[in-house]
């Protein structure tokens, strides 16, 4: 199991329409391939800045599987235009 982990840096004022977009795109993932969950976080020092935190059975489920799909597409829909830059994408793997 792996952890997406996506800093998102959004428009000002975009804050309701960008978390409304990332629940509605919420089901997209789930009915991915290897997708286990699901959680976005709002940093409380600016109020710009998401974590989007999703669980893959492996790195491939989401690279390969969900980056070519056409949920991945309605993913960028819901959400693109809120964007102010693309998001950082990095993967973890629990150690502890």
């Amino acid at each position: 199991m792996i952890k997406e982990i996506a800093q998102i840096t959004i428009k000002p004022g975009t804050e309701q329409e960008f978390e409304q977009g990332v629940n509605q795109a919420k089901p997209l993932f789930l009915r991915s391939r290897g997708c286990h969950g699901v959680q976005l976080f709002r940093s409380v020092e600016s109020s710009e800045q998401y974590t989007l935190v999703v669980e893959w059975e492996t790195l491939e489920d989401h690279m390969v599987h969900f980056r070519e799909s056409s949920e991945f597409q309605q993913w960028r829909a819901l959400v693109g235009g809120s964007l102010a830059a693309p998001p950082k994408v990095h993967h973890v793997s629990k150690v502890l």
